[in-house]
């Protein structure tokens, strides 16, 4: 029987036990409706009288928290006089549906930069920068890292690039001689360019070092020079320094000035350049090595290896034909300097301009044992002797006056 028949029947008190069975067959009849529409994904019937609660919202999973979002991540600036002050601003949007907090900007030291802190969803924010392109010349990039609290993108990265130029660019910025052996007198040569519309001339460079001289050449006319900078003669071995400068008839840049560095490779390089020993006398034998380094491109032959005091070996031995070699000495124990004497390694070369090679060894002196102090002398202790007599010096005599 269905629902409806049952609802239909008409009620008599006479029969209260079918009130019963009707309760209960619309309680049935409602939960298998239910069941088929959980099965079959309808909705429902509401049963009369039977208030449904309301459905509860699933939450929200499609979330974009802070989104930051350029109108451009790269920028180029052309073309830019050093010295100047280049200005760009970068512009964002946060993309997303919760507020964008920007911590941090980083560059390298010649950019400054300022930004808006907190941007709200939908809202635009700046990153105005500035570089200083004092130094710089030619191509320039640089980098500018953003911190911020977007998950996807907590660490973009915008580009800053372009061309600095200078009224007149000295490229090589200094001048370096690497000078050998077999090339003592090598140069170096210093382009300079003209930047500027109108045509310059350059005075003949000066060096504040009379060990290095600069020659100025023109290969254009008033835009391009170059300068050659060498050594006067032959140089030390180590280093040399020196400062070239050229005026010009640019009121832009009136003087143009860079350094030179000249490093005078030795011919022989000896390690260590002196063999120092423990403090003399030497306690057990003693072996100490000497490596030796020809710097030329033409061979070396060592010989006869000997030193200057008895019982001391060398033995020469050679590592890479002509270039390398190495030299093991071996001291005897108690092996001691003599007093006053110089004691040096000699080694014949095959070189004209350096015949022997020498190198001095040194030992300092053992300091002595630390004196022992002398033993304090015995001292007697005198008895001392109490006496219950107390001497007291005698009353002053006095003398009789004298007669008038």
């Amino acid at each position: 029987m269905g629902v409806r028949a049952l609802q239909c029947l008409p009620f008599t008190g006479y029969y209260p036990c079918f009130m019963i069975r009707r309760t209960i067959s619309r309680a049935l009849a409602c939960s298998i409706l239910t069941l088929a529409t959980v099965v079959w994904g309808a909705d429902p019937p509401v049963a009369p009288g039977l208030i449904m609660p309301a459905p509860v919202a699933p939450p929200r999973t499609n979330a974009l928290g802070p989104k930051i979002q350029f109108e451009t991540t790269v920028h180029d600036f052309g073309r830019a006089k050093s010295g100047e002050q280049v200005k760009y601003t970068y512009i964002l949007t946060n993309g997303g549906d919760q507020t964008l907090e920007i911590s941090g900007v980083q560059a390298c030291g010649c950019i400054t930069a300022n930004w808006t802190r907190s941007v709200d969803p939908g809202k635009t924010g700046s990153i105005p920068i500035s570089f200083n392109s004092s130094g710089y010349g030619g191509p320039v990039t640089k980098s500018v890292t953003v911190t911020c609290n977007d998950k996807s993108n907590p660490r973009p990265i915008l580009q800053f690039k372009g061309t600095v130029w200078k009224p007149l660019d000295v490229v090589p910025p200094l001048a370096v001689l690497n000078l050998t052996a077999d090339s003592p007198m090598a140069s170096a040569t210093v382009h300079i360019t003209n930047n500027l519309p109108e045509l310059i001339t350059l005075s003949a460079p000066a060096s504040d070092n009379h060990a290095l001289a600069a020659e100025l050449k023109t290969n254009q006319p008033g835009r391009e020079f170059e300068v050659v900078v060498s050594p006067v003669s032959a140089l030390p071995p180590g280093s040399t320094r020196a400062q070239i400068t050229l005026k010009t008839s640019s009121t832009n840049a009136p003087v143009i000035t860079f350094p030179t560095f000249a490093n005078m490779q030795p011919a022989i390089t000896l390690s260590p350049p002196q063999i120092v020993l423990p403090g003399a006398p030497l306690t057990q034998p003693l072996t100490a090595k000497l490596d030796i380094v020809h710097n030329s491109t033409n061979t070396m032959v060592l010989f006869e290896p000997t030193v200057n005091a008895p019982g001391v070996e060398v033995q020469l031995k050679e590592v890479t034909p002509g270039k390398r070699f190495s030299a093991m000495l071996t001291f005897p124990q108690g092996f001691e300097v003599p007093q006053g004497q110089r004691l040096e390694l000699s080694i014949n070369t095959s070189l004209p301009l350096m015949p022997v090679l020498k190198t001095p060894i040194v030992q300092p002196r053992r300091p002595p044992p630390p004196s022992q102090p002398p033993a304090p002398a015995l001292q007697v202790k005198q008895p001392t002797v109490t006496s219950t007599n107390k001497h007291r010096p005698p009353p002053p005599i006095e003398m009789p006056p004298l007669p008038p």
